[in-house]
């Protein structure tokens, strides 16, 4: 496992290397004390709340064996699988499969995939993009897995009627065999279709929410279907909470690494870019933004006070985006910290071919590989941020493989939790989420928003002069 440990290197951030943003070492050891605070408020809240994600790594080893065995009846059945959920539970099943299978998976003969169904992750309610989901499955070959906790998600939800209308229509009684929910044990919608219809269902554990919930059936599943090693992603997270047992944030990198953005945001760092050097791990940012964004971005503190505080998440890729947005963040304000990912190893080595020899300028490339390339402006990338004096950080995996992506998602969600605590706000909720999910239902009618729709139909009608 020592071999597949990634590394953190914060040298960037201090004052020494980067100048005057950066952290002088007194600043770092000042921070202590609420570094200190921060693990013990997590390790004594493991597992109870809305904390039951930190222990997904140990606590289910029977509804793994259930999974690997339900996946391997979905490849010998079915040629697609569809994911119907939103947030957490969608961003999660993307990413890992941009991870850890071929970048054009679906795009790939069966015999290519392992004989694994191509995947699908509805995670929108565009019209077109349902309809253009028609066009690229067969109904009767299709297994659709519907995610949500409440089973009143109304994205989830209408994607959930129009395609049962469909598959009773197509199917009758065998359409049932087409679901699997991934719900709560006991309330909700979804627990109720389940008994009704006859679906085979999944638990979401209690204290598990979307954005930390890719370790449980929400995202085991799909990974699973698609031939990837669950019990080797669990191990990863298993493993990174091994060496994140100690209060020493100089023993404890995802400890560490929340210590630098809560000095980050003190000093008005409200920004925080993750930039990955891999297209495996384009998507990790987008499950990164909500897991952030969601958890940090809070009005009210614990004490109640208005605090406004979370950094604002931005995604990019290297090296796409050194051509779209290094500019910025190497000339551009100090309002950033910069979380470049790097890979040790890459899955594959392809030789940059000879040729050019009457060009110096394009045949210095040959006789070198795309994989020197490509750490080349990583490191380039580096440099320049710490050349124009900008906070950066890195975040290197030995390789990209189903332990440490575990290892990876596990580090981000203690990481949040470290700076949630330290910031003093109620990591795990998302009142500002709830507001916008109540007036979309006051708006469509739902049973029991009277009071909510009300008060939408006080707002001020808009002025035209202020339409161009």
């Amino acid at each position: 496992m020592e071999k597949y440990r990634l590394r953190l290197d914060v040298n960037n951030m201090m004052a020494q290397y980067v100048g005057a943003k950066g952290f002088t070492e007194q600043e770092l050891e000042n921070a202590k004390a609420d570094a200190k605070k921060a693990f013990e408020f997590v390790e004594a809240n493991r597992g109870t709340g809305m904390m039951g994600w930190t222990e997904l790594p140990y606590n289910q080893n029977d509804i793994v064996d259930d999974i690997i065995a339900t996946a391997k009846e979905i490849q010998n059945k079915f040629d697609y699988f569809v994911v119907l959920g939103i947030g957490g539970s969608a961003l999660g099943p993307i990413a890992i499969q941009q991870a850890l299978n071929h970048l054009h998976y679906n795009d790939l003969p069966k015999e290519k995939r392992g004989g694994c169904p191509k995947l699908f992750v509805e995670d929108n309610v565009d019209p077109e993009r349902m309809s253009a989901l028609f066009d690229v499955i067969e109904l009767e070959k299709t297994c659709f897995n519907v995610i949500s906790k409440s089973g009143s998600t109304s994205e989830t939800m209408t994607q959930y009627l129009i395609l049962w209308d469909a598959l009773k229509k197509k199917l009758g009684d065998e359409a049932k065999n087409h679901i699997i929910a991934t719900t709560d044990a006991e309330k909700g919608n979804l627990i109720k279709l389940c008994q009704k219809e006859g679906f085979k269902k999944y638990v979401i554990p209690d204290g598990v929410g979307g954005r930390f919930s890719e370790m449980c059936p929400v995202g085991l599943l799909a990974a699973a279907v698609c031939g990837i090693d669950i019990k080797a992603m669990l191990a990863g997270a298993a493993y990174m909470d091994s060496i994140s047992k100690s209060d020493d944030i100089y023993a404890n990198a995802p400890l560490m690494a929340a210590t630098m953005q809560y000095l980050a945001m003190n000093k008005g760092c409200n920004i925080s870019v993750m930039m990955p050097y891999a297209d495996s791990l384009k998507f990790m940012a987008d499950w990164y933004c909500q897991l952030w964004g969601e958890s940090l971005g809070k009005k009210y503190d614990l004490d109640g006070n208005v605090v406004n505080v979370g950094q604002t998440p931005v995604k990019a890729l290297g090296v796409t985006d050194q051509h779209s947005q290094v500019q910025l963040y190497t000339e551009g304000p100090f309002d950033k910290v910069v979380t470049i990912i790097g890979v040790d190893n890459y899955r594959t080595v392809v030789k940059i071919a000879d040729g050019c020899e009457d060009i110096p300028a394009v045949n210095f490339l040959c006789g070198h590989t795309m994989n020197e390339l490509i750490t080349a402006e990583r490191v380039a990338t580096e440099y320049a941020l710490l050349k124009s004096g900008h906070l950066n950080h890195t975040i290197m995996l030995p390789e990209v493989n189903a332990f440490t992506i575990g290892e990876l998602m596990y580090f981000y969600e203690l990481e949040t939790a470290y700076c949630g605590a330290m910031l003093n706000i109620n990591t795990f909720d998302q009142p500002g989420v709830e507001e916008g999910k109540n007036a979309t239902y006051a708006l469509l009618g739902r049973p029991g928003y009277d009071e909510k729709r009300a008060e939408l139909n006080q707002i001020p009608q808009k002025d035209n002069k202020f339409i161009v």
